[in-house]
């Protein structure tokens, strides 16, 4: 968490944020609470050290049965009767007050980047690159329901019927194409010094609470009934987590991992939305960037443009056109510095839609998970950690099989693709 007295000291601007990333929070409120908790523990301790001194005094005449009246002694076991009441009453109140302090300091915001734009809606968002151009068909194209079906890649009817609405299964080469691309994400990433990890995707709540997914984003998680267990969105989750509670070692550089793991999202809030295709499911697999670093704008800047940089090395080598936003302060989530969203060109939509997303935390995560290293000077400083998507499987599928049809219905393989494929040239 953020520590109290930088909140009193930023409390205007962080309320300024917390407004901006639609947060319903007061920091006017919690920083009350602050000062009320911090009283009532006061005369919690108090009371205690009172009660101590009464039931010493009462103690030693108990050895030594001549120093006080009977009557004196009666009185100091009724003052610790009171004394007990009190405390009593006091530690309920107490109790109630810091649960109440507690659940308002997990709404409070991280603070944003200088750069980042202020907005309400992902319609702020500001385009800050492309690259390819996207499509233009000299037929009528097909989306990529339609394709799936031609090629018996894609059956969203059975989906459904299994498992319900936002469910598909993918079949024969769109099997295949799911896997490939993953793996080239994957192998990508390991050529550039990334450790692969093979990470839980049922997790306890402390580490969705850790890495900021809850408690605002509870009602889009998946939770095992009757038990503190909760499927994950993104193996974010756990790769953060895997260090929670821990110093770690930033001597050599930063740390940098890499994780292939399916994911799950309720889609809350999304009724009626994307409801055709392959665009916002409830299931779907993620190859995941996370990295720590040490606490330095600079150097966390810096990587973060690098983990931008492989995102859009893939999708060049998918040769898919893409674009690159700076994501705006409404666009944003609780946890966020400074975001990046690429989005990339689906003709069905005749738009760009999201695939990836590039975040800068800073210590926020850290502060909450625990994370620390130690700086130059030998002192525990926070970390900060970023994250990225290198790719999400099945929505790229949609720009992967729009872009590359073909009139006679065939779908060309990229390149970078075909090893992963047998070597075939299409579809």
């Amino acid at each position: 968490m953020l520590d109290i007295q930088y909140i009193k000291n930023h409390a205007t601007a962080l309320q300024e944020v917390a407004d901006q990333k639609k947060i319903s929070i007061s920091i006017a409120e919690l920083l009350e609470k602050a000062q009320l908790k911090n009283q009532y523990l006061q005369q919690i301790e108090q009371l205690r050290q009172q009660r101590n001194q009464l039931t010493q005094t009462i103690s030693s005449h108990m050895q030594n049965k001549s120093v006080l009246p009977t009557d004196t002694v009666h009185q100091l076991k009724d003052q610790v009767k009171q004394i007990n009441l009190q405390l009593q009453q006091l530690e309920q109140t107490s109790q109630s007050v810091q649960q109440q302090y507690a659940r308002l300091m997990e709404l409070v915001p991280n603070y944003v980047s200088p750069d980042t734009p202020i907005g309400q809606s992902d319609a702020d968002n500001i385009v800050i690159r492309t690259w390819g151009t996207p499509q233009q068909f000299a037929f009528p194209f097909k989306d990529h329901i339609e394709l799936g079906e031609i090629h018996q890649m894609i059956d969203i009817t059975r989906g459904v019927k299994t498992a319900g609405s936002r469910n598909y299964y993918l079949t024969g080469a769109g099997a295949l194409l799911h896997r490939a691309v993953q793996q080239l994400a994957l192998d990508t990433l390991l050529a550039k010094g990334y450790t692969p990890m093979e990470v839980p995707t049922l997790v306890r709540g402390s580490a969705l609470s850790n890495t900021a997914f809850f408690p605002l984003g509870i009602d889009q998680t998946f939770k095992i009934e009757n038990e503190d267990k909760w499927l994950t969105g993104t193996s974010e989750v756990a790769l953060v987590s895997y260090y929670q509670d821990e110093i770690i070692d930033l001597s050599q550089g930063a740390i940098r991992l890499a994780a292939v793991s399916q994911n799950f999202r309720s889609e809350v809030g999304s009724t009626g939305k994307d409801v055709r295709g392959l665009y916002r499911v409830h299931q779907f697999a993620k190859v995941e960037q996370v990295i720590f670093c040490e606490a330095n704008a600079e150097i966390s800047e810096q990587i973060h443009q690098e983990i931008t940089a492989n995102a859009e090395e893939l999708l060049q080598l998918l040769e898919l056109p893409y674009q690159v936003v700076a994501v705006c302060t409404g666009d944003m989530s609780q946890k966020t510095y400074k975001q990046y969203d690429i989005e990339t060109w689906m003709p069905s939509r005749q738009s760009y839609g999201e695939t990836h997303s590039s975040s800068n935390i800073h210590d926020f995560q850290a502060r909450r998970a625990n994370i620390r290293y130690r700086d130059h000077e030998g002192q525990l400083q926070y970390c900060h950690t970023l994250n990225n998507t290198a790719v999400a499987s099945p929505r790229i599928l949609i720009p992967l099989l729009e872009n590359h049809q073909r009139e006679d219905g065939s779908i060309y393989i990229p390149m970078a693709l075909r090893p992963y494929l047998n070597h075939k040239e299409q579809l």
